[in-house]
This record gives C-alpha cells, sequence and structure tokens, in this order.
C-alpha cells in the first residue's frame, strides 16, 4: 500500500489544498481500515450496493466520508439517499437530479458530471449543455445542493487531448463559480498530475493507492 504522506506531499507540490478521494470500489473494507489508519478519510464507490456494504462492515464510529462517483441507476435512488453521502459527484442529467430531488427529506451536496471528451461510453452532460442544466437543476431540485462539477479525462494516449477535456471542464467550473461552485473534481490514477495542473481541486485515485 502506498505511503499516503508521501502522495500527499507530490500533490500540495504540484498546488496546495486538492482533496484527495480514494476509489475503494475493487478493494476490502480492510483495505479501506489501512489506509483509513494513514489518514485517509473520503473515499469514492461506483456502486450503491458496495457503499452499503463497505458502511455495514465499518465502525460508523470512524470519521469516514463516502462519496458515491458511478452512474446512479433509478432503481438505488432510495438506497443511495438512506446512506446519506458526504457528496454524489455523478449526477449526469437534469432528469436524474429531478429523480433524486423529490425523493429526498435533506439536501444533498451534489456534483453535475460533464462528458468534457464527448465520449459515448461516458455519462454526464456536454459541455455545450452544461451551465444551462447546472442552472435549471439550482432552480428547480431544491434539495440538490450543486457544489461544482465533476469529469473524467478523455480516453486518449495523447495528452493533449486529455489535457483539452480537462481544461474544458475547468472553463465551465469558472464560469459556474459566480453561482456557488467550488469543486472541481477531476484526475485519476493515470491523469491526476496533469488535471491538478488544470485546475482540479479534487482527485479521485484507486489503483496506485493500494499496490
Amino acid at each position: 500500500m502506498i505511503n499516503l504522506k508521501a502522495l500527499l506531499e507530490e500533490i500540495n507540490s504540484i498546488k496546495p489544498d486538492v482533496r484527495l478521494i480514494a476509489v475503494s470500489k475493487n478493494v476490502t473494507s480492510a483495505e479501506v481500515l489501512a489506509l483509513h489508519a494513514q489518514g485517509q478519510l473520503e473515499y469514492g464507490e461506483n456502486r450503491v450496493q458496495e457503499m452499503a456494504k463497505k458502511q455495514s462492515e465499518i465502525s460508523a464510529a470512524l470519521d469516514i466520508r463516502w462519496h458515491m462517483i458511478g452512474r446512479l441507476q433509478n432503481n438505488k435512488i432510495n438506497q443511495l439517499i438512506s446512506l446519506r453521502p458526504t457528496l454524489w459527484q455523478s449526477c449526469d442529467s437534469l432528469e436524474r437530479a429531478h429523480e433524486v430531488d423529490k425523493r429526498l427529506n435533506y439536501k444533498l451536496d451534489t456534483l453535475l458530471q460533464i462528458n468534457s471528451a464527448n465520449e459515448d461510453t461516458k455519462q454526464g452532460v456536454l459541455p455545450s449543455n452544461a451551465i444551462e442544466t447546472y442552472l435549471k437543476i439550482q432552480e428547480l431540485c431544491p434539495n440538490i445542493n450543486l457544489k461544482g462539477i465533476m469529469s473524467i479525462g478523455a480516453h486518449s494516449d495523447n495528452e493533449k487531448e486529455i489535457q483539452k477535456s480537462f481544461e474544458l471542464s475547468y472553463k465551465i467550473y469558472e464560469e459556474l463559480k459566480p453561482h456557488g461552485a467550488q469543486i472541481c473534481s477531476m484526475g485519476m490514477s493515470s491523469d491526476f498530475k496533469l488535471a491538478i495542473k488544470c485546475g482540479s481541486n479534487m482527485i479521485r485515485l484507486g489503483t496506485i493507492l493500494y499496490v
């Protein structure tokens, strides 16, 4: 398992105050606890049922905060709401926001997912619709507390293409700052350094943390 202190120092040398979300989708609760022992508090899950499983296995007394980072299916909305995640990072449409909003009885901190690379394999709103969608969710979904945006870098071996997708997401984030956006969640194990240089203040790392 990685030396978390050394990794955080490396991240901080690129840009201070970047939040690290440890993606725990392919690891056990024991591995989460081992990372937690090094001081990692925030974890991201792709599937609601896996978040529920880990929550039940790990003591509620621990100050672990869970993020939903994967696609949310409508038949899992009630379960996600019951788990009270710290942040729902993967709101991929106004329609999905409506479905969650009408079932919430508390305000859920949320990020709008942007498909900045315009790839068929990725969820999220297209960049051309992102600002309009963000503002409509704010207007029409009182229980969805939008805190910013999330995106995944272009699936490419060409670093310039990946950088272009990050820069586009960051530009949208900048435009949404006057509307309360505080979080720009970009960057995974393979591209987090580039994402931070492009303006990300939240990264989602999985593979490299557990080797």
